[in-house]
């Protein structure tokens, strides 16, 4: 299996195995970066076919580790016998199929070698390019890649690429039984009729973990456009006196619920239940009430609220014990004798 694949990567005419593979390590390891050699941040055109019309100084490019490929008889009888068999299976072997198949010579040659190449060519381009501008990241957005079905049709599902760089020991770029990956599937086939082993898959739980934190991150961001009020701790701190003083004697229209303090002197007569329940409620704690005691509100009820927030009161509420005249004895003190 092997061998074959080996024969049909230098039909398509992309590089030896040994050489494609260090310039792709190479672009993982630095991604995005004046070392990658397809870096996407050169611009499209650069990534899909650019770097192949400018040579650069192998300096430039950054350092991959290819002591496995050295070390494989395979890779290296490939890349030192790489021309030939480009010439071979890329023009003559196709041409000869159509030729001897049904006689076509002329279009074995032109149609199945020459034509072909350029859509393999820049189908695989597309890989370095379009999978690092088109769609998004549902796993990481730190870099380009991208995941995009537009792409994955385009590259024989190659265009989950954001999974690709995030996983690259995975054989799948696609996860999801109804994404397009046919490369995926060819390797699955492979493996089911024994021709490809050790297939490599990343742990579902830490696939799963990428997706919820990106997925958090844009929840975040859209958060970031909303108001949602002055937050509870840059809140000032009133005693329940002074909380009960300013609606008395200062005409305010504040309510308290789980120990922050509300003003709903604006919402008083938008209040859907009626304005008497508001009016009732100013001055006092109205939590109990506001929780079900006379009606358990809604989640919209309590994200309006959070826009009326102008203080928190001190130990939650009122206390007892720090009242001038409390209407309980504290601890069965007034029952202790002096000595």
């Amino acid at each position: 299996m092997s061998f074959v694949l080996a024969l049909l990567g230098a039909g398509a005419v992309e590089g030896s195995i040994k050489w494609w593979s260090r310039g792709h390590r190479a672009h993982h390891r630095w991604t995005d970066t004046e070392k990658d050699p397809y870096s996407a941040h050169r611009g499209l055109f650069f990534s899909h076919i650019g770097w192949m019309l400018i040579k650069r100084p192998g300096w430039k490019i950054g350092h991959a580790d290819v002591d496995d490929l050295n070390k494989s008889k395979l890779v290296q009888w490939q890349h030192k016998n790489y021309l030939p068999l480009v010439l071979i299976m890329g023009v003559v072997f196709p041409t000869v199929v159509a030729g001897l198949g049904w006689g076509d010579w002329r279009g074995g040659y032109f149609f199945a070698a020459i034509l072909r190449l350029v859509f393999v060519h820049h189908a695989t381009f597309c890989v370095n390019s379009l999978a690092h501008w088109l769609g998004d990241g549902p796993f990481d957005d730190r870099h380009s890649p991208r995941d995009h079905f537009i792409t994955a049709f385009v590259t024989l599902g190659e265009g989950y690429h954001n999974f690709h760089h995030q996983f690259p020991q995975d054989y799948r770029n696609a996860i999801r039984f109804y994404q397009y990956d046919p490369t995926k599937w060819v390797i699955a086939l492979c493996a089911f009729f024994g021709l490809a082993t050790h297939l490599k898959t990343f742990p579902e739980n830490e696939v799963r973990k990428g997706q919820l934190q990106m997925i958090e991150k844009r929840v975040l961001e859209k958060k970031t456009k909303l108001q949602w009020g002055t937050p509870i701790a840059d809140l000032p701190i009133l005693s329940f006196e002074d909380f009960q003083h300013a609606c008395k004697n200062d005409n305010k229209k504040w309510i308290l619920l789980e120990g922050v303090v509300y003003d709903v002197a604006d919402f008083m007569t938008e209040h859907p239940g009626g304005e008497k329940y508001i009016k009732m409620g100013v001055g006092k704690d109205m939590t109990a009430a506001f929780n079900g005691g006379m009606y358990d509100h809604s989640n919209a009820a309590r994200n309006l609220l959070s826009l009326m927030r102008v203080a928190v009161v001190e130990y939650g509420g009122e206390v007892e014990a720090q009242k001038k005249n409390p209407s309980m004895p504290i601890y069965g003190t007034d029952h202790v004798k002096a000595e």
